[in-house]
């Protein structure tokens, strides 16, 4: 087994800083980090490597993202570097952070519910108003203003507003 070189750590840790700053194109309240799309970075004889998962394949924004990347780790002074899709495991909501569904219910849009995907596949939702609480909420239509959202209504302040999808 290789050990690391002598500032491979150093060399990670500062493109895990510059790459965690990305922000989602659609949802820019939200960092790649904030989503779990960052996944690993490693560093091999000098040269970085940035592991991203996309939300959910065909993902339009991973090419935006990608570049993002590449000029985040350029700023940053990191000029040989690869990133790189992976796409298994699949991307879930469960690898959303805290602050990160937090920063989705400020920004106005439902967080997703931990660990649903089954409930949300054979039971009801209860969605909470990201405006003001209320859980008599309904679904409007399967689809948002982006694929991995969803439009409902809030009953009691009659607000419409996204839901961000379990998978």
């Amino acid at each position: 087994m290789v050990s690391p070189a002598p500032g491979d750590a150093e060399l990670r840790q500062r493109a895990w800083d510059a790459a965690a700053t990305v922000v989602d194109p659609e949802i820019p309240v939200l960092t790649i980090a904030d989503l779990g799309v960052l996944r690993e970075v490693s560093v091999a004889e000098g040269r970085v490597e940035i592991a991203i998962t996309p939300t959910y394949s065909g993902c339009p924004a991973m090419n935006m993202i990608t570049l993002e990347i590449e000029m985040a780790l350029a700023r940053a002074g990191i000029s040989d570097a690869r990133v790189r899709t992976v796409l298994a495991p699949a991307w879930t909501t469960d690898w959303m952070s805290a602050e990160g569904r937090a920063k989705l219910k400020d920004y106005g849009i439902a967080p997703p519910q931990i660990a649903s995907s089954r409930r949300a596949l054979f039971g009801t939702l209860e969605i909470a108003c990201p405006q003001c609480g209320s859980i008599d909420t309904e679904q409007l239509s399967e689809f948002g203003s982006t694929s991995c959202k969803a439009l409902w209504r809030c009953k009691a302040c009659r607000e419409p507003f996204d839901y961000f999808k379990c998978h």
